[in-house]
C-alpha cells in the first residue's frame, strides 16, 4: 500500500468537497521514479517512456503538438518490450476518481486488438504491480480489462 492518502477533504461554503489526494501527474512521476531505481532488477525498465499527449497547455503549444502528431487518448506510458505473445505494455494512468474517455477507450481497444497489453492503473501500487507482473518471466500475457 502506498503511503499517500487516496482522497483529500476540504471544507467549502456548502459542505465538504472530496477530491483525489494526488493528481495523475504525481502518480505517474512516482511510477517513473520507481522504474529508474529498479533498472538493475528489471533492465527493460530503461525503455519505459511517457507519451506527452494529455495535460492542459497554452493554445499555441497545443496547436504545435497537434501539428507534430499528438493524438487524444493515447495511453500515458509505454514499455515497448515484447513478452509472452504481447508486443509491449501500455499503461493509462488515472486517479481513483478519474474516468477513461471515449478516445482512451478507442485506443485501448485498438492496442489490445493489435497484440499489446493495456492496463488502466489508478495508483502507484497498481502500476508497479502491472510492470513487475509483465516483466516477471513466470507470468503470461493477459489482455486486461477496463
Amino acid at each position: 500500500m502506498s503511503r499517500w492518502p487516496r482522497y483529500q477533504m476540504t471544507a467549502t461554503k456548502n459542505g465538504v468537497k472530496v477530491k483525489p489526494a494526488i493528481s495523475e501527474d504525481v502518480i505517474q512521476a512516482q511510477v517513473i521514479s520507481w522504474a529508474k531505481r529498479q533498472v538493475k532488477v528489471y533492465p527493460e525498465l530503461t525503455r519505459l517512456f511517457h507519451v506527452p499527449n494529455g495535460g492542459q497547455r497554452h493554445a499555441a503549444v497545443a496547436a504545435k503538438l497537434q501539428g507534430q502528431g499528438v493524438k487524444p487518448g493515447v495511453p500515458d506510458l509505454c514499455l515497448p518490450v515484447p513478452r509472452f505473445g504481447c508486443h509491449g505494455l501500455w499503461i493509462e494512468m488515472k486517479t481513483q476518481a478519474g474516468r477513461v474517455s471515449p478516445h482512451q477507450k478507442d485506443w485501448i481497444a485498438f492496442l489490445r486488438c493489435a497484440g499489446y497489453r493495456v492496463e488502466v492503473c489508478r495508483s502507484f501500487d497498481e502500476a508497479r504491480e502491472v510492470l513487475v507482473g509483465y516483466l516477471d518471466p513466470k507470468i503470461t500475457c493477459s489482455p486486461g480489462i477496463i
